[in-house]
């Protein structure tokens, strides 16, 4: 008998077989295996942006708020809420019976430093604080919010579903310094951490809250009742996209998270294998604007010129139906907020006019040190398309090749790239991170902002603010237009391409169409 997939790559050494395979302990325990598109390092998501700590916190943590399918925020930890005619008070009432996986009660005192917390952190929280966002606790269920200018995003806010979503912790959790990510994890979700389960580079195991108490409406996005089907849910972590993929066509595996674009085709045709779509996603490569040479605007534009987003997508290998020759808008093509104002000058590549722009920029041939990801495939092709488009327009580039959750880690570092630094990464983002000028994770983040490359320009900051306040629709289409515009100007990050990727799962899974566009809301799935 051929030994399992699984087994195969224990004995390869990817990890233990006995980490894998359920213990005889958990063997009358329903469990879903589930290939995660990365490592889990950080188990803070109030501390990185990164997908993978993320999607942690949605396991294990819940929201105020959160969005619907449709997109729309709606109450979650909270029971009700009132908002005064002018819109600058609101109080909020948390739903009765609301406990932590330790069995204590929430309160709004952890709602309120959670928020506090978020808000130090978060451009949307930001951007409520400018406008003198004052939050007060009123007793164990409610609290308030005090605003001196008008905010109209506020539940928005509240129910921003990632970059930093707003989880509740625990206050005396919550009330630590943020300069460092939180190691505890203690949350009111729907499932617990299994530390001792937990293997980092092969394995995450999570097990139903006893004392998750879920909402009366369905489940919607990552709004609703988040009550688990499965005991238990394992996130298995295979970068050898072969391994994965025939453990799935073996039903080793129950689901992967994002398919290797090569086996995308294969895959359609298999009858035991159901594909979806894992939401429309933004390729980005960020640049550390702290350092020379990106400190330099002049320098990322001319970058951005050599930019050719058809060969980006083609290098990811995603099928033609399923990524695009160009997007020209920073807010994803095909949505609300598409325009094209100031993408002209960019929009046909030129790598000799890149050159061009590199030497008139006032580059020194200062070091580029470029975050290679080495265990993401489709990350991996984005960070050789951009080292060799780098190298063609004449910079002085380095790729220093790392898994993804360690360029998670070293991105957080201020030091010069020649310092044990780094000067630009590539990485991708989903559509509702990136649809507007406040959702989106960079071209939200006002001077000041602790996010990784640390974008300021305040001419951007000055024309976000006007869009967020104006509300006549023909004008604030205006101010969108002058913001992106300015933008392309000096770039924040750069797009690298739009496309759309897929997930799988066996036929036999219940629920995948209920799936949230690239959050894995699991709490859906059944078999």
């Amino acid at each position: 008998m051929q030994p399992s997939l699984l087994a195969r790559a224990a004995a390869a050494g990817a990890f233990a077989l006995a980490a894998l395979l359920p213990a005889v302990t958990h063997a009358q325990a329903k469990t879903l295996r589930f290939v995660a598109h990365a490592d889990v390092k950080i188990l803070d998501p109030t501390f990185t942006t990164a997908y993978i700590s993320r999607n942690f916190g949605y396991m294990v943590y819940d929201t105020l708020f959160a969005q619907d399918a449709q997109g729309k925020p709606q109450p979650q930890m909270v029971d009700k809420y009132t908002a005064s005619k002018d819109g600058l008070a609101w109080t909020f009432t948390l739903r009765p019976g609301l406990k932590f996986s330790d069995g204590t009660a929430v309160t709004s005192t952890d709602a309120v430093a959670s928020i506090e917390r978020w808000a130090s952190r978060d451009t949307f929280g930001g951007a409520m604080r400018s406008a003198g966002a004052q939050w007060s606790v009123v007793d164990d269920k409610t609290f308030k919010l005090v605003l001196k200018e008008p905010f109209g995003m506020v539940l928005d806010a509240l129910a921003k579903p990632s970059g930093f979503p707003p989880v509740v912790l625990p206050a005396r959790l919550a009330k630590l310094p943020t300069n460092a990510p939180i190691s505890e994890v203690l949350g009111s979700g729907p499932f617990i951490f299994k530390r001792d389960e937990w293997l980092p580079g092969s394995k995450t195991v999570f097990v139903k809250n006893p004392h998750y108490v879920a909402r009366s409406e369905p489940p919607s996005g990552l709004a609703g009742s988040k009550k688990p089907r499965f005991d238990r849910v394992e996130w298995l972590y295979l970068p050898d996209s072969n391994s994965a993929v025939a453990a799935l066509k073996k039903g080793e595996v129950d689901f992967i998270e994002q398919v290797p674009a090569d086996y995308i085709t294969p895959l359609r045709s298999d009858a035991n294998v159901k594909l979806m779509s894992a939401g429309t996603q933004q390729a980005q490569l960020v640049m550390n604007q702290l350092h020379p040479p990106f400190n330099n605007a002049k320098v990322r534009q001319a970058v951005l010129k050599a930019v050719d987003q058809a060969k980006f997508n083609a290098a990811m290998g995603y099928p033609l139906d399923m990524r695009m020759a160009y997007c020209g808008t920073y807010f994803i093509c095909g949505s609300a907020n598409e325009t094209l104002a100031g993408a002209e000058p960019f929009r046909t590549p030129d790598i000799a006019k890149g050159r061009q722009m590199l030497a008139e920029s006032g580059y020194k041939g200062e070091k580029v040190v470029l975050l290679v990801t080495s265990d993401v495939p489709y990350l991996n092709a984005l960070s050789l398309m951009t080292l060799q488009t780098m190298r063609q327009i004449g910079l002085n580039v380095e790729g220093v090749t790392m898994d993804w959750s360690s360029i998670g880690a070293r991105r957080a570092k201020k030091d010069a790239p020649e310092a044990g630094g780094w000067s630009a990464y590539a990485t991708v983002a989903n559509e509702f991170a990136i649809n507007s000028p406040i959702v989106s994770t960079y071209l939200s983040a006002a001077c000041g902002n602790t996010l990784p490359g640390w974008p300021c320009d305040k001419r951007l900051d000055e024309l976000r603010t006007a869009w967020i306040r104006e509300t006549v629709p023909a004008k604030r289409k205006q101010a969108l237009d002058a913001f992106q515009a300015r933008a392309f100007e000096v770039p924040p990050y750069l797009v690298l391409g739009q496309y759309t990727p897929a997930a799988a799962a066996r036929k036999e899974l219940k629920g995948a169409e209920k799936l949230w566009s690239g959050i894995p809301n699991v709490w859906v799935l059944d078999k």
